[in-house]
């Protein structure tokens, strides 16, 4: 099989980063904050380039939307094993509005302008935590979808997805062309080495923009309030088992 996958990579606040809230509540703060490559959308490249390995793809094409800084994580993603890339280029204040609903219909647009075979996406990115834009690119595209895939296997135009679900293992099977989004256990990424690192410099990088597609990326919602969560409250001790009942009456817990 010679198949083209195209993989989604979100630049999103570093996992290890603590998140504070702007001062006018806004959203949180990003300027002078380190990003990387979205830890689902790493694991996505590194399942498209283990099926490249495999011969099962001869090409997969990292895209990311974001400001001009979503270059850093395309060269990340052309330094794991990705061909080409392709930004598709932001302003910083449109990027703040830039919703699901938007990336997918781009997506959706490159897919059919490249004529990929598989989309594979993280399920999810850990800034919004959204889990939308697989779902919504395989229904703008009206292709079939597996999310959550812990397992990917392909033959014969047909791959067949693992995914954990309440209570066990579901096992479906879907006909290419698909979307693919990879949950945790999906594999394990790769470390970029230093050689690849600087062939990455020299490999392809497309540049377009929403209007460019044909995309309106007008917001269709709004940010009223961003909040940090109630801080947690200390326990207490009891001595004794009547103490315990007896505190918990008096917070009205029957």
């Amino acid at each position: 099989m010679s198949l083209r996958i195209l993989v989604g990579c979100k630049r999103a606040i570093d996992y290890a980063v603590k998140i504070q809230v702007k001062s006018d509540l806004s959203g949180v703060v990003t300027e002078g904050v380190k990003h990387a490559l979205n830890p689902f959308d790493e694991i996505a490249m590194e399942e498209a380039v283990r099926l490249k390995e495999k011969k099962l793809a001869n090409e997969v094409i990292a895209v990311s939307c974001g400001p001009a800084q979503s270059q850093d994580v395309l060269r990340t993603a052309l330094a794991l094993g990705a061909d080409k890339a392709v930004h598709v280029e932001v302003p910083a204040k449109e990027y703040e509005t830039l919703q699901p609903i938007h990336v997918s219909k781009i997506l959706a647009k490159l897919a059919e302008q490249e004529k990929v075979d598989l989309i594979i996406l993280g399920k999810q990115a850990i800034d919004d935590d959204c889990n939308q834009t697989g779902q919504m690119t395989a229904a703008v595209l009206n292709w079939p979808q597996a999310t959550f895939a812990s397992k990917l296997q392909l033959k014969d135009k047909e791959a067949t997805c693992e995914r954990e679900i309440d209570g066990g293992l579901e096992t479906i099977s879907i006909k290419l062309p698909a979307v693919v989004t990879a949950d945790l256990r999906l594999n394990t990424p790769r470390y970029a080495t230093l050689p690849n690192i600087m062939k990455a410099k020299k490999k392809p990088l497309k540049k377009f923009s929403p209007k460019d597609l044909g995309v309106d990326i007008t917001p269709r919602q709004e940010i009223v309030k961003v909040c940090e969560p109630p801080k947690r409250q200390g326990g207490g001790k009891v001595a004794s088992t009547e103490e315990l009942v007896e505190r918990i009456k008096k917070l009205g817990v029957n």
